[in-house]
C-alpha cells in the first residue's frame, strides 16, 4: 500500500519504480567492484576476499563475505599466489646455550616483551643474499631486518641493532630464535648482555618452535618474492623494504591482529 501511494505520488508506474529500484542496484554494485578491484591493485593483487572484504568494512561498505567472494569469482579478480615453499634454515648446531622460555606461546600481551628472529635466503644472479627479521610478537610487526652477501652473525646482530634502534624499549626483551650459529655467537650474546636481551632458543630441527617468523617467510615468498627475478643482491634489499615497510608492517591485514595491520593494531592501544 505504501509503495502504490508512493508511486501515485510520484506519478510513476509500479515496474517503473522497479526499473529504477534495480538500475540503483546495479549502480553500486558496480561501485563495489570497482572499489574491490582498487583494494586488489593497491595490494598488488596478494588480497584475497578475507582481507579485501574486511578492508572494505573498516571503510564503512555494508556488505556480506560472501558476497564479496562471489563478486571477485564473476570479475576474475584473486590473490596472486605461488605455493611452493619450503622451511629455507635448519640449525646445524646442537650446543645449547639458551633455554626455551616462549614455549610455542606466541600471544604475548604487551609490544616490546618477546621478539622473534630467524633467516632465509633469496636467490639473485649474484649468488643467495640472506635475509634476517625481528618480529615483536605482540603485534607481528617486522621491527628489524638486514640484507646481506653471508650468513654471519653479524647479519643477525645488524637486523637486533635495527629494532633496538627504532623500538627504543625500556626493560628486558625475550630474544627467541633456533639454534643456529649465528644466534649461539659470542657476537650475539655480547650485544644481548649490553641491551638487556633474553636469549631464548626452540628445539633443534623444530620450526614449530618458531613458527610466527617461519609464517612470515612463506608470507614474503608466496606473495612477493616469488614474483620476482633479482639480478642483484641491492634489488632484493630495495624489494624487501617495499614489502615490509611500506606494505607488510603498514598495511596487511593480520587474521592474528582481528583482521589490523601491525601499526593499526600497535595504534588502536596507544
Amino acid at each position: 500500500m505504501q509503495l502504490k501511494r508512493l508511486c501515485d505520488l510520484l506519478r510513476v508506474s509500479r515496474s517503473a519504480y522497479y526499473h529504477w529500484q534495480q538500475a540503483q542496484t546495479e549502480v553500486r554494485q558496480d561501485k563495489l567492484v570497482e572499489r574491490i578491484a582498487q583494494i586488489h591493485l593497491e595490494s598488488k593483487r596478494r588480497y584475497g576476499s578475507p582481507r579485501i572484504y574486511r578492508t572494505l568494512r573498516q571503510e564503512g561498505y555494508r556488505c556480506n563475505h560472501k558476497r564479496i567472494a562471489r563478486l571477485m569469482h564473476v570479475h576474475g579478480i584473486q590473490a596472486k599466489m605461488v605455493h611452493r615453499f619450503k622451511i629455507t634454515t635448519r640449525s646445524k648446531s646442537t650446543k645449547v646455550i639458551a633455554p626455551d622460555l616462549v614455549k610455542r606461546n606466541f600471544s604475548v600481551p604487551e609490544a616490546n616483551r618477546v621478539w622473534t628472529s630467524d633467516i632465509t635466503y633469496i636467490w639473485t644472479r649474484e649468488g643467495w643474499a640472506y635475509l634476517a627479521v625481528v618480529m615483536d610478537l605482540y603485534s607481528r610487526m617486522i621491527v628489524g631486518w638486514e640484507v646481506g652477501s653471508r650468513i654471519t652473525a653479524s647479519l643477525v646482530t645488524a637486523a637486533v641493532k635495527r629494532a633496538l634502534y627504532w623500538r627504543k624499549p625500556t626493560g628486558e626483551i625475550v630474544l627467541h630464535s633456533d639454534r643456529g650459529s649465528q644466534y649461539a655467537s659470542d657476537e650475539l650474546r655480547s650485544l644481548a648482555k649490553e641491551q638487556n636481551l633474553l636469549l631464548s632458543m626452540g628445539h633443534t630441527g623444530s620450526c614449530y618452535d618458531n613458527a610466527v617468523t617461519e609464517s612470515f617467510f612463506h608470507t614474503l615468498k608466496t606473495e612477493h618474492v616469488y614474483f620476482h627475478t633479482f639480478d642483484t643482491r641491492q634489488e632484493v634489499r630495495t624489494s624487501i623494504f617495499e614489502y615490509i615497510e611500506t606494505f607488510y608492517n603498514q598495511r596487511r591485514l593480520h587474521s592474528a591482529l582481528g583482521y589490523l595491520s601491525p601499526v593499526q593494531f600497535e595504534a588502536q592501544l596507544t
